[in-house]
């Protein structure tokens, strides 16, 4: 078997964190004895949360069994959710900012039995609809529970109540064209008008178009007597 050395974009601050919520987790269950410490649980962990290796990769890697090391990732997963923010908590530590911005991510997953649920038209796959909150610095400040790919995400934030909340601390938030009317201190972007400066391409002349019924035809007389005075350009 060939092996490589991987890295993970994560600081040490991240497994230094993981690593004592698991050690408090295993004092608190009274477990004597694992075959991996909390250092190098974390570190599966975070593979596996951040680079997306698969079990048997992990369990290669570490060595241990493909049941250890969904047991240990399982096991990471309640004291980090529990160690999560919730919407009020977020949206209060962001009063203190100028703005936030609103967006919502597709995470992709394996076909489930009933597909149409969280099958995303938008992006022609199967996921789920997570709906997140940044700084101005698109650091992230909170993150919802998961719903299927399939519900919009204006109707995923109104499912959360991100925008009651945000209008409880009166925090502007900027979203895009999907949030529209989602609350009074969330904008978005909104559509140009037609034939307007903006929505036309560089170095390219709109010609008015004609008012009346009729054709319009060009002024003065036809260069050539007995043809057909020629039409101008007229887009009707």
């Amino acid at each position: 078997m060939l092996t490589y050395p991987a890295s993970i974009p994560l600081s040490t601050r991240s497994l230094t964190f993981l690593s004592e919520l698991i050690r408090i987790q295993r004092m608190q269950r009274g477990n004597r004895w694992r075959r991996l410490d909390p250092g190098r649980q974390s570190l599966l962990v975070l593979a596996h949360l951040r680079n997306g290796d698969t079990y048997t990769r992990l369990a290669s890697a570490f060595g241990v069994g493909v049941a250890t090391i969904y047991r240990y990732i399982r096991e990471a997963l309640d004291p980090l959710a529990a160690a999560a923010p919730t919407l009020d908590q977020a949206v209060y530590q962001a009063s203190r900012l100028l703005w936030v911005v609103l967006d919502g991510t597709l995470i992709p997953i394996d076909r489930v039995a009933e597909e149409r649920p969280y099958y995303s038209g938008k992006h022609k796959r199967h996921g789920v609809n997570v709906q997140v909150l940044a700084d101005i610095r698109s650091r992230l400040l909170w993150a919802s529970s998961a719903l299927p790919g399939a519900v919009h995400d204006l109707k995923a934030a109104l499912s959360h109540g991100i925008p009651a909340a945000l209008t409880k601390f009166e925090i502007a938030c900027y979203a895009d064209n999907a949030y529209r009317a989602a609350g009074p201190t969330i904008a978005s972007g909104g559509r140009a008008e037609r034939h307007s400066p903006v929505s036309q391409p560089p170095g390219r002349v709109t010609r008015p178009r004609c008012d009346s019924e009729s054709r319009c035809v060009r002024a003065g007389p036809s260069r050539h007597p007995g043809t057909r005075p020629r039409r101008s350009g007229c887009q009707r």
